[in-house]
């Protein structure tokens, strides 16, 4: 009588332990395409079996395992913070390069060739009218692509002060979520596989904007530390980031007029700008803190355009200035042509202009020599196209060659950036391939599973019929 009771408590409990089972599997296929969800197991544990001293084996639920392999979590992350860096490389680089026109005729190539061309129908017939008229406006067309490349380029600097705080925004967003994440895992929420891919979610989210290193503590909680050393998220507590655009007290400012870096500081007061290695956030401070200033300046140098456009108005201004706009007597000096704030060097561009009270009876075609040139001073405008005089060239390069070598450098990284963002773009989906194979859900095996359980199931159910059939017989003859 005994050994049938035991028998069927064994079959029950063996039936409750399937039934578990049973819910993981249904769990699992359910959750199959969730985000950051890892499969689940139900660990099964087998009973001590001894007839003799009174046990009946069976087997009862152990612990609910989780399927994940944090070792391919961290390959997908770190993968993940390339990519997101190289993607925002080639939005951003991309809005410049369109800035930098280098199509035939078009933006300042375009306006240089044509003044250029002006100076030399002015050298052919300096007494022309129209030739004067000429060089005044082909000069302001120059002056005024200046000013729009400036103009576009600082709108990219504009856009991207507003993306770094759109990312600051959603890193410390996220932030918090892990901090608050942590605190219920703390509570007991550990095992909870739906709060489990919701906080693996949120660090593959946090990857794509800043590289980091995530460390797992036995309470169950993430510590998120920026580059592996200033904490972003530690237990229950969140340390924001936040940006500050001012110059470092060294070294001194050499243009104090420009607009200041931009500079990424902990909540601790530390800055951390060196630190950022990879993601979204990286792209964007190197693109303002060092791309854009290539082109605009900041307190450190007078950028790539300014100092073209400085060049070019300097020396078209310098050989006018040098030459006579008639012989008198008594001569009558040459004026400048172009305008811009003397104040600023990394304004220059933004600034660029033709004086409006200069006009054709005043350009200066005469070189007063010796020897004397009536279209010597035109004539050496002209000549500043083939950049064969140093005084022509920007270390080494024409001025054409010198804007020219100023989009290819930006060319060339865009180019690089596009090659490593399709690059990465595979690691990750091999990285993510890999980390299915090891810890996400097989419809497959789940199937094999839920058969295999279910026919266990069914098996003990028509287990506990039989016994339950035995147990009345022999109440019945004991009765």
């Amino acid at each position: 009588m005994s050994s049938l009771l035991a028998s069927l408590m064994s079959s029950a409990n063996a039936l409750r332990t399937y039934q578990r089972a049973l819910e993981v599997t249904q769990n699992n296929v359910a959750n199959a395409s969730t985000p950051g969800y890892a499969a689940q197991r139900l660990a099964l544990v087998a009973q001590p079996f001894d007839p003799l001293a009174g046990l009946p084996g069976g087997v009862r639920p152990g612990v609910l395992e989780s399927a994940r392999d944090l070792y391919s979590e961290q390959a997908v992350r770190g993968q993940l913070a390339y990519l997101g860096m190289f993607e925002q490389q080639v939005h951003s680089l991309g809005s410049i390069e369109a800035a930098l026109s280098v199509a035939t005729g078009a933006g300042i190539p375009g306006a240089l060739d044509r003044l250029y061309q002006a100076f030399s129908a002015f050298s052919l017939s300096p007494s022309s009218l129209s030739a004067r008229q000429a060089v005044l406006h082909r000069a302001a067309e120059l002056a005024q692509a200046f000013r729009q490349t400036a103009t576009a380029l600082e709108v990219a600097r504009t856009d991207t002060d507003r993306k770094i705080r759109q990312t600051l925004d959603q890193i410390n967003d996220l932030g918090q979520r892990l901090a608050a994440m942590n605190a219920e895992r703390r509570r007991g929420g550990a095992a909870d596989a739906g709060l489990d891919a919701q906080l693996h979610t949120a660090l593959e989210e946090l990857s794509a904007l800043v590289d980091f290193t995530a460390l797992y503590q036995e309470d169950g909680s993430v510590s998120v530390l920026l580059a592996g050393q200033v904490p972003l998220v530690i237990g229950e507590h969140f340390y924001a980031l936040s940006a500050s655009y001012s110059v470092p007290a060294s070294p001194p400012p050499s243009y104090p007029g420009a607009p200041p870096p931009v500079r990424i500081f902990s909540a601790s007061g530390q800055e951390v700008t060196p630190l950022l290695g990879g993601g979204k956030l990286a792209a964007l401070v190197d693109v303002r803190n060092r791309v854009l200033p290539s082109l605009l300046g900041d307190p450190y140098q007078p950028g790539g355009l300014n100092v073209l456009a400085k060049a070019v108005a300097d020396r078209v201004n310098g050989l006018l200035t040098s030459g006579w706009i008639s012989d008198g007597p008594p001569p009558q000096p040459g004026v400048p042509l172009f305008v811009y704030d003397l104040t600023n060097d990394t304004n220059v561009a933004a600034t660029l202009d033709v004086d409006p009270a200069v006009t054709p009876q005043m350009l200066a075609a005469i070189d007063p020599g010796p020897p004397y040139t009536s279209n010597g001073i035109a004539l050496k405008l002209s000549a500043i196209a083939s950049g064969l005089d140093p005084a022509d060239r920007i270390n080494g390069f024409s001025f054409v060659e010198f804007y020219g070598d100023l989009a290819a450098r930006v060319g060339r990284e865009l180019a690089n950036a596009r090659d490593s963002r399709d690059f990465r773009s595979q690691t990750v989906a091999q990285a993510r391939s890999l980390r299915q194979q090891l810890s996400g859900v097989s419809l497959d095996e789940e199937a094999v599973r839920l058969i295999e359980f279910q026919r266990a199931y069914q098996a003990n159910a028509r287990l506990i019929t039989t016994l339950n059939d035995l147990l009345d017989t022999t109440l019945g003859l004991i009765r």
